[in-house]
């Protein structure tokens, strides 16, 4: 009886552990994740003027140029010096809470949040939620060392503060959460839920308490959307036509950059460092023609909802095209720079750029069919139904697609559509048998960094004690 008390006690005693320092992870993360999320706004808006400077002024072009050029090697200079926050920190941070890597989290941290930025302000199509997640790892990893907690603490916290980084970008907690179940661990433990749920519940509240502060709104992620018009049979046949179209999109996207990727491992000139000054020159180039190939795409996919302030005709018309010719341009170009940027391994995410051409997808699509006959308020959520299937296609993580349409429009209705279309594009997927995006990635990584390693690493910490975590190069 006193054995089964004791073990009882003990158990109680690590879950307060780990809520506890769960709590001062969501603290930490969720301060310095929103200051991050405000900063890359300001660094989107602050590159989209001086390109339009840049556009009235062509003499000063070569100006721009160099710049880039240099800028290229700069980043290349850093991802040499820290490797780990080469790409978007998804597979990195799945590799970390699995065991197989282990990162000095003031370095990632600093890095990552420095690196990524000056990709944004340069006008490149970075998102901003993989680095935030990578934020938010290094911040669980420094809570727990910080406390002096123990290896396998740590690696519930780096999930913990994961998880809280994605929610503070995309506003969304329970998307957040599910990506330690459905990306970073592969399976449910009460230990992943305590780590993520106190975690992200401390950040979000942060968040909220921070950006009224800062005076910005707390509001829905795509605010601009309207959720109405009939969810019946007719529509479900629409918007899974559309998936399917999508999601062959998507694997179209998904071999493309594997192959690019191909091509720029073979690039070695300046020591390995110059093929970044590529995207570079590329984004550059991109940019001058239109705003709408710069930044994430949040405020691209904002400007496709039928409540935008500034409506896409208004605000990213190529050279005063229609609406279709544009529309097509754009998704052309951040197609191609997406693929560039996430080929190249630049400290910058492809989530939200993808989810930016699966959106502009479901515009051209709802155009089509509203000439057919669909009803015109469907409009918006037939976009929101594209996005999320592109997303799914090439993440391949369809409760994270699902929960997205939820939590970031606010809004139930469509949910039925949605689980339909990201089952279309997961499918899709699977007879086309791509590999989940990011999965495929860390083995990329596990290969290049430690040749040696054992192909299956335990994705759960033994309860035993703390595991033996590999240092990275």
């Amino acid at each position: 009886m006193q054995g089964k008390m004791r073990s009882f006690g003990n158990k109680l005693n690590y879950g307060v552990q780990i809520v506890a320092v769960g709590a001062l992870t969501g603290a930490f993360a969720g301060v310095v994740v929103t200051l991050y999320n405000v900063l890359v706004v300001l660094c989107e808006e602050f590159s989209v003027g001086y390109y339009n400077v840049f556009r009235t002024h062509p003499a000063f072009l070569p100006l721009l140029f160099v710049a880039l050029f240099l800028g290229g090697i700069v980043i290349g200079g850093v991802l040499k010096f820290l490797p780990m926050i080469r790409g978007s920190g998804f597979p990195q941070i799945e590799g970390a809470a699995q065991g197989l890597f282990r990162f000095k989290w003031y370095q990632i941290l600093t890095g990552m949040f420095a690196a990524s930025l000056f990709t944004v302000f340069m006008g490149l199509s970075a998102g901003c939620e993989g680095p935030s997640l990578m934020i938010g790892a290094s911040c669980g990893s420094g809570a727990s060392d910080l406390l002096r907690r123990d290896d396998v603490v740590r690696r519930y916290q780096i999930t913990g503060g994961a998880c809280a980084g994605l929610a503070v970008a995309l506003n969304a907690p329970l998307t957040g959460m599910v990506f330690a179940y459905e990306e970073a661990h592969k399976r449910f433990t009460p230990e992943v839920f305590i780590s993520s749920f106190s975690a992200v519940a401390v950040a979000i509240v942060v968040r909220n308490l921070l950006r009224p502060a800062l005076g910005l709104s707390v509001g829905p992620f795509l605010a601009t959307f309207s959720f109405a018009g009939d969810t019946g049979a007719m529509f479900c046949l629409y918007a899974m036509l559309a998936a399917l179209a999508v999601a062959l999109c998507g694997v179209g996207f998904y071999y493309l950059l594997f192959c690019v990727r191909k091509l720029f491992q073979k690039l070695t000139f300046f020591k390995g460092t110059g093929k970044y000054i590529i995207p570079f020159l590329l984004a550059g180039a991109c940019g001058l023609v239109t705003a709408g190939v710069m930044g994430g795409g949040t405020e691209l996919i904002a400007s496709l909802g039928s409540g935008a302030a500034e409506p896409f005709s208004e605000r990213f018309s190529v050279f005063g095209a229609p609406f279709v010719l544009s529309l097509v341009i754009i998704l052309a170009m951040k197609f191609l720079v997406t693929t560039v940027n996430t080929a190249s391994d630049l400290p910058c995410c492809a989530s939200i750029p993808m989810m930016a051409m699966g959106a502009g997808m479901g515009a051209l699509f709802s155009e089509l069919f509203v000439r057919m006959g669909m009803d015109p308020a469907l409009a918006d959520p037939l976009i929101i139904l594209c996005m999320v299937t592109f997303f799914a296609t090439v993440v391949k993580a369809p409760i994270t697609g699902i929960l997205m349409v939820v939590e970031l429009t606010w809004n139930f209705t469509f949910l039925l559509p949605a689980v339909l279309c990201v089952a279309v594009g997961y499918l899709v997927g699977d007879v086309f048998r791509t590999e989940p995006l990011y999965e495929r990635l860390l083995g990329e990584i596990v290969a290049r960094e430690k040749p040696s390693a054992p192909p299956e690493a335990p994705s759960e910490p033994p309860e035993e004690g703390p595991a033996e975590l590999p240092e990275t190069k």
